[in-house]
């Protein structure tokens, strides 16, 4: 009887061990942007204005922000999280756009206060981008 119950014990905490690891983060912050490698060529975040995201839990939104100027919204989109991918789907962009309603996946990582995301575009683009979380 008391090996059945260590056992179940045991098997209960295994299981609470494992889905500790699969709790999914969020991105949940405001991130700006530092620049990428699109194609295998290095570009810098511009310096006349910065570009941010917004994400809450499940969406984002991107701003063009300007000195003395109001933020000026570019881009929104869904995403998840899922193990090492981000999932984004665009569904506004102020530009014209070939990737609404179009899941693109990124994988993704946050190290200290960078978050990178890699992909290739349905066009082709190889792309890596860095944002900072702004403080």
């Amino acid at each position: 009887m008391m090996k059945k119950s260590v056992h179940n014990i045991f098997v209960c905490l295994v299981i609470l061990l494992i889905s500790s690891f699969n709790n999914q983060e969020t991105l949940k912050g405001t991130w700006k942007f530092q620049g990428g490698i699109y194609n295998g060529k290095k570009e810098g975040a511009p310096t006349e204005y910065t570009l941010q995201r917004k994400y809450n839990d499940q969406h984002f939104e991107a701003f063009a922000v300007e000195k003395g100027s109001k933020p000026l919204k570019y881009e929104t989109g869904d995403y998840t999280l899922k193990g090492d991918t981000c999932i984004e789907t665009e569904t506004y962009s102020s530009q014209p756009s070939k990737l609404i309603g179009i899941p693109v996946p990124y994988l993704y990582s946050i190290r200290n206060d960078t978050l990178t995301l890699k992909a290739t575009l349905p066009s082709g683009m190889r792309v890596e981008e860095y944002w900072k979380r702004a403080k």
